[in-house]
């Protein structure tokens, strides 16, 4: 019998001889049905050997028909690869179809070999699979004879990071604010003298050097009329105000000009009617100008400000001199005068002051956070502890020596009959109370006879002893602890509540308890503090780390 075979995407069919027709309609048929998708997908990298950490190309290129879409693999599908940077996708049209290429970067930060397992791509409703591909990372070779060798340093005692950082935040923030706050000091100082000084001067002196500022201010040549105009009315109406009538500012031309006459007519103002009908004339083209914007002529407006002048001129020379009751009047209200602008001065300085010191707190407080500028500038007293000088000392027998912010102060105690016939000695240092922020003791016992002590009950004690001092809820924890110097011995911790006897509040606390049995003797080291205070762990690790039992010589 006679095969023929037929192909499509790796499928291979055998079929017998038949007759022609049905031949052709039988492979129509079957092959119908498998030509949908014809997409081809292939993955490559750049290469398969890097360092660690370096950076490798993983690349899909993906070859399927413009209508059907395509969905590469997003997030971490690469592992144990991991993927630093996702690319976009780039398309290539080729006739009907279309060539898609994706690219990852993946890196891997541990020597070894690895495979990139295969990625699935969805095809329209198809799922098609990359092959996987193995990656060799390698070490970085390090030549350690050509490399020196350095002895370990010392250790070096330095400041806490806390006050390095204050004094930086300090020189690089309040400084700069202090600086500034002295310029704008001086300028606003030297405004203040400048005023000061033409606030001492005379009316008269005082308008006369208003008029030498309108000259000198090139106002005319720039087309600044009003502001020309304004300037000139307002030294008008400022002398007068001073020297005749004090309400000249806020009184309308008209007003201002019939006030006048009635100073004439009391006797008051030895003006001549002239003067007064002049005075008139330039207020009202300075009305004119400042609201109906006209535009006098330079000569015009020079004649005007000539007229302001011999006005002022003239009103000076018409007031009668002050009696000497005004004269003393005058002066009591210069003396008042002074006392409130000194007054002022002393407020401006003072809010000054406190600015930029509530602008330097604001800003400490957003970078450090309130608690810690709370604690740097009211003080806190763990903090204070902490970051005082701490003494090294041996306390009782046998010896236990420890390094604590303050000295121990001996606890009076004496011995029963009893505790005598066993006991060479009984003594207990302590700092603080068990109802501060912070407490520590130091007991030792010492034995006549060799005795051997049982930790296990030191335990068992440690909920009776704190029960004794009022606390309550205790929890008990214990493991295994070893000194520096290799003493070995039992940590007991947890915490617990107590009410305290002033306030009468109940606050939480935390503890922990040292026992050790060395040389014969028992030596227990108490610490309790409170659980919210954050200066209290650094505090009480540098307490436990310096615990060391010496040889009783």
């Amino acid at each position: 019998m006679i095969k023929y075979e037929v192909r499509n995407k790796g499928i291979q069919l055998k079929l017998p001889r038949i007759g022609s027709f049905m031949l052709l309609l039988f492979s129509f048929l079957l092959l119908a049905p498998l030509t949908v998708t014809t997409a081809q997908v292939k993955a490559t990298i750049d290469s398969t050997s890097i360092l660690i950490g370096q950076e490798i190309r993983y690349t899909m290129q993906v070859e399927a028909d413009a209508s059907e879409l395509v969905v590469f693999p997003e997030g971490q599908t690469f592992q144990p690869l991991e993927v630093l940077e996702t690319f976009n996708t780039d398309t290539l049209k080729n006739e009907a179809k279309h060539i898609l290429t994706k690219e990852y970067a993946l890196t891997q930060f541990d020597s070894g070999s690895y495979t990139i397992p295969r990625q699935k791509i969805l095809i329209a409703d198809k799922v098609f699979y990359t092959d996987s591909l193995n990656v060799e990372v390698r070490n970085v070779v390090v030549d350690t004879t050509k490399q020196k060798m350095y002895a370990i340093k010392p250790l070096v005692e330095v400041d806490p990071p806390l006050s390095i950082d204050w004094m930086k935040w300090l020189l690089w923030i309040g400084i700069p604010l202090l600086i500034a706050a002295a310029i704008v000091f001086i300028l606003l100082k030297r405004k203040q003298i400048k005023n000061k000084k033409e606030e001492d001067l005379p009316a008269y002196e005082r308008a006369m050097l208003s008029l030498q500022r309108i000259d000198s201010s090139q106002l005319l040549e720039q087309d600044s009329h009003k502001e020309y105009y304004s300037q000139l009315s307002d030294t008008a109406r400022k002398y007068i105000d001073e020297e005749v009538y004090d309400h000249a500012m806020e009184s309308t031309t008209d007003e201002l000009i019939q006030r006048l006459d009635q100073e004439i007519k009391t006797g008051s103002l030895k003006l001549d009617k002239a003067t007064i009908e002049e005075l008139k004339q330039v207020l009202k083209t300075a009305d004119l100008v400042k609201f109906a914007k006209s535009r006098p002529d330079i000569l015009s407006a020079k004649k005007d400000r000539k007229t302001i002048e011999e006005v002022i001129t003239k009103t000076k020379e018409a007031i009668p001199e002050p009696t000497e009751e005004e004269l003393l009047a005058d002066e009591e209200f210069r003396k008042t005068l002074q006392e409130k602008r000194r007054t002022k001065r002393i407020l401006i300085g003072f809010f000054a002051f406190f600015g930029a010191f509530l602008i330097t707190l604001v800003i400490f407080i957003a970078v450090k956070g309130y608690d810690v500028v709370k604690d740097n500038i009211l003080g806190h007293p763990t903090k204070e502890l902490v970051e005082s000088e701490w003494i090294t000392s041996s306390y009782g027998t046998p010896p236990v020596s420890i390094s604590t912010p303050k000295v121990l102060i001996r606890n009076d105690y004496k011995m029963t009959e009893e505790q005598k016939q066993v006991l060479k000695g009984n003594e207990s240092f302590v700092y603080g109370s068990i109802l501060g922020n912070f407490f520590v003791t130091v007991s030792t016992v010492s034995y006549k006879q060799q005795n051997d002590v049982d930790l296990e009950k030191a335990v068992e004690g440690t909920v009776g002893y704190l029960e004794s001092k009022g606390a309550k809820n205790i929890t008990v924890k214990n493991e295994e602890f070893e000194t520096l110097g290799g003493a070995k011995g039992i940590k007991v911790f947890g915490n617990f509540q107590i009410k305290n006897s002033t306030t009468q509040e109940t606050q939480k606390n935390e503890y922990v308890i040292l026992n050790f049995a060395e040389q014969g003797g028992f030596q227990q080291i108490t610490i309790t503090f409170d659980e919210e205070d954050r200066y209290a762990e650094d505090l009480v690790n540098r307490i436990i780390n310096s615990v060391e039992l010496r040889n009783n010589e």
